[in-house]
């Protein structure tokens, strides 16, 4: 499921909801792509620690528990920089999923 978020400057960014098969194949990558250096670096991080703990063999691990995360984390963040709901549709959405609470307002 795709939702669109809109900031004050008329910015639309149309994200994904759900399992991150971009991160489950390409881990911290589709994180530096999007321009999110924080959670990048942190991925890349745990998958070395992991990776230098199982010589190699367990790096990717965090690259699976982070496909479960990671949109519902890049949606919060983009909330966080003052991006709303960009329609009914999505702030209906982003409700169900306990994203945002019910009665926040759309643009």
């Amino acid at each position: 499921m795709h939702v669109k978020l809109k900031n004050e400057a008329g910015v639309v960014k149309e994200v994904k909801l759900g399992f991150s098969w971009t991160t489950f194949f390409f881990g911290f990558f589709p994180a530096l792509f999007r321009g999110d250096l924080k959670w990048a670096i942190i991925m890349f991080i745990m998958a070395s620690v992991v990776g230098v703990f199982t010589l190699g063999f367990g790096a990717w691990i965090p690259g699976i528990i982070f496909s479960f995360v990671y949109n519902k984390i890049y949606v919060k963040d983009l909330l966080e920089k003052g991006y709303k709901p960009a329609d009914s549709a999505a702030q209906s959405e982003l409700s169900s999923r306990g994203i945002i609470s019910t009665y926040s307002e759309a643009i």
